[in-house]
This record gives C-alpha cells, structure tokens and sequence, in this order.
C-alpha cells in the first residue's frame, strides 16, 4: 500500500507541474474522439467528414472552455441532420433547446457529462458515468446523465430513420417529423435507462454522504447494483432488449472506475479512526474524525566537499602560528531535501564548529569548517 500511495503524491506532483500542458492534451483528444464519433454514426455533411476539419475544430476547442465541446458537438449533429433532412434539423433543434433549459437551469457546469455520457454509450459502458457522478458530484447530476442519454438515442433514432426519411419527398414533411418524434417518445429503452441513471446518481451520494466506515465502497456496489436490477427488470416489463452481458461487465467496469477515483479523492485509514464528544454553551457535538492515507517520499541528502589550499604569503612571509606552513581549510556543505506527502513537514537544526546555530529544513544547509584558522583568513570565513 505505501508503494501505491508513493505513486499517488508522484502522479499528483507530475500533474502540477504540468497542469498547462496536460489539460489543453486531454481536451484536444477529448473533442477528436467526440466530433470523430458524431461523423461516424452520421456523416451526412460529406464536408464535414473531413480529418482536417476535425483536427482544427479539435485544436480550437483544447484552448477554449470544456463547454465549447459540448456546443461545437451540437453544432455537427444539426448539421449532419440539416443534410439528411430539413424537419428532422428541425426537430433536433427543439429536442435541443429542451435539453438546455434544463440543463442550464440545474447543473451548467456538467457539460462533460452530457459529452461523456453518448459517447460512453456508444462505446457500450454507460454505466461508469452514474456511479462516478454519485460519489463525486450532487443529485441534480442526474440532470446532465439524463441529458446525455437523450443525446444518445436521438441520435440512434436519426440513424435508423436516415433510409427512409431518404425515400420520403418535400411533400412528406410531416411524416418525417412524426417519425422523429415518435422514435423518441416511443422509445422505452431510453426512459428505462433514465430513470435508472437517475436513481443511482441519487442512491450512491446518499450512501457515500453517511458517516458509516467505507461508505464509499459501499456507494459504489450499491448503485451499480440497483442500476443493473432496474435495467433488467426496465427490460423484463418493456422488453428494452438490453444486454445482460454487457450490463454486468458495464456493471463491472464502473465499480473499478470509481475505486481509482476513491484512490484519488478520499484514501482514508478506518483503523484510526477517533470519535471525540466535547461541548460548548448551546450544543454537545459528537465527532468522528477519520484520517487520510499519507505518505512522506524518501529523504535525499547530497554532500559536497571542497578543500583549498591557501599558499604562503610572498616574499617567504608565513602566516603567524603556523610555523612556516600555508593554512588549509575545508568546507563540507549539506543540502538537504525533504519531500513531503499531506501533512508531512521535517526540520533540522544544526551546530557549526564555532558555535554558531544554523537551520535547514527544505532546500536548507549546514557548513563544517575544519583547519587552522588565523586572522588572514577571517575574513574569508566572514565572507563564506
């Protein structure tokens, strides 16, 4: 474990010094994969299934705001759809704005959910994103996975009407829309995993809110437990047709994702734990004090030794009490770097040959001065 914990504070040290370079990465990789996925299912707008035109989008958005992904995503959707067919850009639109109102009204900055979540579920593992967002986020999350499930089945929905809405001529306008609007409302697999999403968002910040030893594990079992059980009896009563596979190792795999994140964001040690009880005028208070796994890195020392020679003084003039021979000194200077984990802090204090007191502690140093010291080096000394 001290290994693990080791390699936690030195993932983190890397991250903060390269945090300017990590992120607009992560962002530009991020809006690749998602603009690449959208030409993939749809591609209608043969000019902008372009790699150059996804490159430059790409690079725009590792600058920008992580919302500006989100925006740019619809941007290529509406227009894949405007390709295909006027009503159903039309349609999209509306289905869009819905989104938006709630989405800005509840939870504005989730836009990476609501990017996540399709993308996720096209990829065939949405149910990391439910767990994830329970222990790391708040209720209204569930707005945001909601959403990101819409996007997803509209998408499939325009997918598997593009035939026939090909067929259809100008005079058919109506029946286009219907059909849109019809493979959304009357989809039953999507409102399954909404309310799905929605309850285990809910159920797992609950558990992992209460005080109870290692609630976020038990968060994290229990919502992709009750996610599954809802999926499968969601497809027992409507027949969504859902994997049962794919559930369980989806099931799987999110337990595991939100165990690296516990790793991350809340490594604590139940075997220490302390209760304290203590009052003031108004209130007894009764606390459990939990503390976190921490680790000190290894101390480094490096010693550099220097000697100089000083020569006699011209004219056969040797220093006063040396009896004819030039003074040698040495000097040993330590540097001593210590790294700290959380909460880890070390000081040193120490003691040169003529009694003067020196500290070091981070980045500190300690001087030993060996030889015979006479009054035309003190002021070499002074000036060391």
């Amino acid at each position: 474990m001290t290994g693990l914990l080791e390699l936690r504070e030195k993932i983190k040290l890397i991250y903060s010094k390269n945090e300017v370079f990590i992120i607009p990465i992560a962002k530009f990789l991020l809006a690749f994969i998602v603009f690449n996925t959208i030409n993939g299912q749809l591609g209608y707008m043969t000019k902008l299934d372009n790699i150059a035109i996804v490159l430059i989008v790409s690079l725009m958005c590792s600058f920008l705001p992580t919302g500006c992904i989100l925006l740019l995503s619809v941007v290529f959707t509406m227009l894949h759809m405007y390709a295909l067919s006027l009503e159903v850009a039309v349609v999209g639109l509306c289905v869009y704005l819905v989104m938006f109102l709630l989405f800005f009204r509840f939870s504005p900055k989730d836009s990476l959910v609501v990017v996540l979540t399709p993308l996720l579920c096209i990829f065939k593992v949405p149910y990391i994103i439910p767990v994830v967002m329970g222990l790391i986020g708040t209720p209204v999350a569930a707005v945001s996975v909601g959403c990101g499930v819409i996007v997803y089945y509209l998408l499939n929905v325009v997918a598997g009407s593009a035939s026939t809405i090909g067929t259809m001529g100008e005079e058919e306008a109506t029946a286009k829309i219907r059909m849109i609007v019809d493979g959304i409302l009357d989809n039953k697999a999507m409102l399954v995993m909404v309310v799905a999403f929605a309850i285990t968002v809910i159920v797992v910040y609950l558990i992992r809110r209460m005080s109870v030893d290692y609630s976020w594990t038990i968060a994290m079992v229990a919502g992709a437990i009750i996610d599954l059980v809802i999926l499968l009896v969601g497809d027992l009563l409507y027949d969504t047709n859902i994997s049962v596979i794919n559930a369980i190792l989806g099931s799987i795999a999110a337990v595991a994702a939100a165990k690296v994140i516990e790793f991350f964001r809340f490594c604590v040690d139940y075997s220490r734990t302390e209760k304290v009880q203590f009052e003031d005028d108004e209130y007894y208070y009764y606390v459990k004090a939990v503390p976190k796994m921490t680790v000190a890195v290894q101390t480094k020392t490096v010693k550099r030794i220097n000697t100089q020679r000083k020569p006699a003084a011209a004219g056969g003039r040797n220093t006063a009490g040396t009896g004819g021979r030039s003074s040698t000194r040495s000097v040993v200077t330590e540097h001593t770097s210590v790294a700290r984990g959380e909460g880890a802090y070390q000081r040193q204090r120490g003691q040169s040959s003529y009694g003067r007191k020196g500290e070091h502690a981070n980045g500190g140093r300690s001087l030993t001065i060996n030889g015979n010291m006479t009054e035309d080096n003190i002021e070499d000394f002074d000036d060391l």
